[in-house]
């Protein structure tokens, strides 16, 4: 999901983990949903410091009552990936 700084300055968005987003004055970064629901983040959302773009996240419902867009589905691979390069 992406998120946009709405201030004229540089925050420092803590992620959960520990970790930390820095956005410049109207730069847009991505978190998860699960990070939009952190304590520190849903404070400067409701401020209005940060704005996000709900238009990826949303599901339609097609003709046949199909869910469209992204899907848990994971695609059966080979396994492993060989390795290449100096061991």
């Amino acid at each position: 999901m992406d998120i946009t700084n709405k201030t004229k300055q540089t925050l420092s968005v803590p992620l959960p983990g520990g970790k930390k987003l820095f956005l410049g004055p109207g730069q847009t970064g991505q978190m998860t949903h699960k990070a939009l629901k952190y304590p520190p983040i849903m404070k400067l959302l409701a401020a209005g410091d940060l704005e996000t773009d709900d238009a990826n996240v949303t599901k339609k419902k097609s003709a046949t009552g199909n869910l469209s867009g992204r899907s848990g589905e994971r695609h059966s691979g080979a396994g492993a990936m060989r390795q290449s390069g100096d061991r």
